[in-house]
């Protein structure tokens, strides 16, 4: 049985604005050698920053905007020799909803602006939202 198609509404709170403009040069997870980079927070959603600190370890949720929503199945770690594994299985990018999950820590708050990281996703990559990492 096909499940009934649901039309989320997400409404981006921000934006990455990184030093990688590219996805093809952008590291596969950020403790590979990402950069810091800054979450520009829409003034809309400026009040929901009250409470964070530099220090502390966040989970930033992405819309992966260069994902392709069409692939079910890759090679892990885009390594060919690797078999076919289902996305629900990696951490691939190409996936029926590109949601990316993104464990940093607050270097720095200026205003609505967190400078995080390290984080891998590629400058103008939308930020769905910012939750506080588990204990």
């Amino acid at each position: 049985m096909e499940a009934e198609l649901v039309e989320p509404r997400l409404r981006p709170v921000g934006v990455i604005e990184s030093v990688l403009k590219e996805r093809s040069g952008a590291p596969k997870q950020g403790s590979e050698g990402a950069p810091d980079a800054w979450i520009e927070v829409h003034p809309w959603a400026a009040e929901a920053l009250e409470g964070l600190a530099v220090g502390d370890e966040i989970i930033v949720i992405t819309w992966l905007h260069q994902g392709r929503r069409d692939v079910l199945q890759v090679h892990p770690r885009s390594d060919p020799s690797n078999p076919l594994t289902g996305v629900f299985a990696t951490r691939s990018p190409d996936r029926p909803n590109p949601l990316g999950l993104h464990p940093v820590v607050v270097r720095a708050i200026d205003g609505n602006r967190l400078l995080i990281g390290p984080i891998e996703a590629i400058d103008g990559t939308p930020v769905v939202d910012i939750k506080p990492a588990l204990r």
